[in-house]
C-alpha cells in the first residue's frame, strides 16, 4: 500500500510520518521524508526560489520512492507539482508541461491525504520559507490540483487535528 500526505509547508506531515514509522502497523513499510536540508546543501534551490531543474529531482525524488511496495511518505507528485506552478522563476508554459507529465503518477497512490494547516503554527526548522502568504498560495494550489485531479486518485482523505488524533484517522481510513 502507498500512502502519500500532501499538504502546505509546516503543517506536521514529516512529524506524522515519522510517527506512523513507529506503529507496528507499519513496520514493513518504506518511510520517506522530508530531505530539504540535504537537497539545499547540494545547492537545490527550494520554496519560492525554485527552478525547473531543482523541481524535476524533487519529482525525481517521488517518483523513485513510488517503485516501493509498501509506503509512506510525507510529500507526493501533487506537492510537487504546486511548488513548481507557485515558483517565480519557472516559465508558465514549462509550468504546463512539467505538470502534464507529473500527473501521470498521482494514481500509483493507493490513499493521498491532505493534511490541514487548520490551527498548525508555521515551525521555522531553517530550511523552509516562513512566509505565511506563501504557505497560503502553497496549500491553495494544492487544493486545486486535488479538485482537478481527484478522479485519478484512488482514496482521497483530508486530515487536521493533533498528531495523534491525525494517526487515529490515518488507521480508519487505511483499515490498519
Amino acid at each position: 500500500m502507498k500512502i502519500g500526505f500532501i499538504g502546505t509547508v509546516s503543517v506536521g506531515k514529516t512529524t506524522l510520518v515519522n510517527a506512523l514509522a513507529e506503529l507496528p502497523q507499519f513496520k514493513d513499510y518504506k518511510i520517506a521524508t522530508e530531505r530539504s536540508k540535504y537537497l539545499r546543501d547540494l545547492g537545490i534551490p527550494l520554496n519560492t526560489d525554485s527552478t525547473l531543474k531543482g523541481q524535476t529531482v524533487f519529482l525525481a525524488e517521488r517518483v523513485t520512492e513510488l517503485f516501493s511496495e509498501n509506503l509512506i511518505t510525507d510529500r507526493t507528485v501533487i506537492d510537487v507539482m504546486a511548488f513548481t506552478q507557485c515558483a517565480k522563476s519557472i516559465k508558465q508554459a514549462d509550468k504546463i508541461s512539467f505538470e502534464e507529465y507529473a500527473r501521470n503518477f498521482i494514481n500509483e497512490y493507493d490513499y493521498v491525504i491532505y493534511v490541514s494547516p487548520e490551527g498548525v503554527e508555521i515551525e521555522d526548522n531553517g530550511v523552509r520559507t516562513i512566509d505565511a502568504e506563501y504557505r497560503d498560495l502553497i496549500d491553495y494550489t494544492i487544493k486545486g490540483f486535488c479538485h482537478l485531479y481527484h478522479p485519478r486518485m484512488k482514496q482521497f482523505h483530508r486530515i487536521y487535528g493533533t498528531t495523534e488524533e491525525r494517526i487515529q484517522q490515518v488507521l480508519n481510513i487505511t483499515g490498519l
